[in-house]
């Protein structure tokens, strides 16, 4: 075979092999004359056979990788390694993205070896860590859910910036990520939306004790609460979660909910330098990507868990998301079909409602700021001080082209517990 090199060995194996096959000689003939056993030349009469004289050839022999790797291959090795790209890579995730992008495959032991002749180190610390008892997986998906979020320097700016984050505790598959400027109500709804639409309602949802999921002690019960009959208050997160029939329960250490702590380690160690290749440097750049990256994240680190059986259910049909997903506040209107939000007064549009009505108020990122009253939607624009730029414009265009704006402008005017970053809803 053209480009196979025969040793003397291989010359005389084959010619014994081949009077074998010729009916020359005996099996036990072949095996007496190359001290191989009867199963072994049989063997090799079945190869030659199929693959020719190349057959007589141990089948280590076609491998491609060399016995030696070279200098020059070292230095490229180190050249990437130190490179802008892969600069803050550990050694296992820079392994992958050699295969992944630069179709390098090398095993780890090799890539180890050649980076620590280097001179190189690992970015990862090995420090001696406080040992905890390690909480059993849960055995179904949908069981119990994490829930955190990370501020870190993602883009390395200089700006730190949250990732909000729901990870099953069964098979530890990312179920939602969200980056905003702080860790808020509106990345975990935006959270929240991902684990609904991707996956359903889970059973439990376990967060620490951050006031985005239960109130602080100091707060007191809103004047709709009272009404209500509530002995006490809740947060915009905790009526949405009611709602959906979810169970939550906080952590009362970060160790209790080691699943998701151990996802910001890694996300942490990997994503500066996926968002680099990436070429990803804004929030709205971010939370594009993340969508992406989950599937390869998930592929690379979950489980399966131990029952087939999964306890997320499938959202009702009757449920509107767009609007459960909202901050809701409730406005009394005046005679000109308009409510305030902190002495800044808001026009509902095409208003068919009695002054003095009681209305609700939807706020969300999704579907900007509506109003609602008898199952009946109704646009709403910001009346005070609005740029000239808009004055010509109809209502309905206005509304269409600034809806978020008019969101963003409605939350700036809530108040905000400068800590927690909780909005604080009080009824006007």
């Amino acid at each position: 075979m053209k480009g196979i090199e025969f040793t003397d060995m291989d010359i005389e194996k084959l010619i014994v092999i081949q009077s074998v096959i010729d009916g020359k000689k005996t099996g036990k003939q072949a095996s007496e004359k190359l001290n191989l056993s009867e199963r072994q030349i049989w063997r090799l009469v079945a190869k030659v056979k199929n693959n020719g004289n190349a057959g007589i050839k141990h089948g280590n022999c076609f491998n491609c990788k060399p016995r030696f790797i070279t200098e020059n291959f070292k230095d490229k090795i180190k050249n990437l390694k130190l490179s802008n790209d892969y600069c803050d890579t550990n050694f296992t995730h820079f392994q992958e993205l050699l295969e992944e992008r630069e179709n390098i495959k090398i095993s780890y032991s090799s890539l180890y070896k050649i980076l620590t002749e280097k001179g190189i180190k690992s970015k990862k610390k090995h420090k001696d860590k406080k040992t905890h008892r390690q909480r059993k997986r849960k055995d179904h998906m949908g069981e119990l859910v994490q829930a955190d979020g990370t501020p870190f320097d993602w883009f390395k700016d200089g700006h730190m910036y949250s990732i909000h984050g729901f990870i099953d505790d069964a098979t530890g598959q990312v179920l939602g990520a969200y980056m905003c400027e702080h860790e808020c109500l509106l990345g975990y709804l935006e959270v929240l939306r991902q684990m609904l639409t991707n996956y359903g309602i889970p059973q439990c949802l376990y967060p620490d004790k951050f006031s985005v999921f239960f109130p602080a002690k100091a707060q007191k019960l809103t004047i709709e609460e009272q009404l209500q009959g509530k002995t006490e208050p809740t947060t915009q997160f905790k009526r949405i979660i009611d709602v959906l029939g979810i169970n939550i329960f906080p952590a009362s250490t970060s160790q209790a909910k080691g699943r998701v702590e151990r996802l910001w380690e890694t996300f942490q160690d990997r994503l500066i330098t996926e968002f680099k290749l990436a070429k990803v440097n804004t929030i709205e750049q971010a939370n594009i990507f993340l969508k992406i990256y989950l599937k390869k994240y998930n592929k690379k680190f979950s489980v399966e868990a131990k029952s087939d059986k999964s306890y997320f259910v499938q959202v009702p049909s009757y449920l509107n998301l767009d609007l459960l997903l909202s901050i809701k506040l409730t406005r009394c209107i005046d005679a000109s079909g308009s409510f305030t939000i902190k002495n800044k007064k808001f026009q509902i549009l095409d208003n068919k409602i009695m002054p003095r009505t009681k209305v609700n108020i939807y706020m969300s990122q999704k579907i900007g700021i509506i109003a609602e009253h008898n199952n009946t939607k109704y646009k709403v624009i910001c009346s005070d001080n609005l740029p000239n730029t808009y004055k010509n414009k109809t209502a309905d265009k206005f509304f269409k082209e600034h809806s978020q704006e008019l969101f963003t402008f409605a939350l700036s005017l809530l108040t905000y517990d400068a800590k927690e970053k909780e909005p604080v809803l009080t009824s006007s």
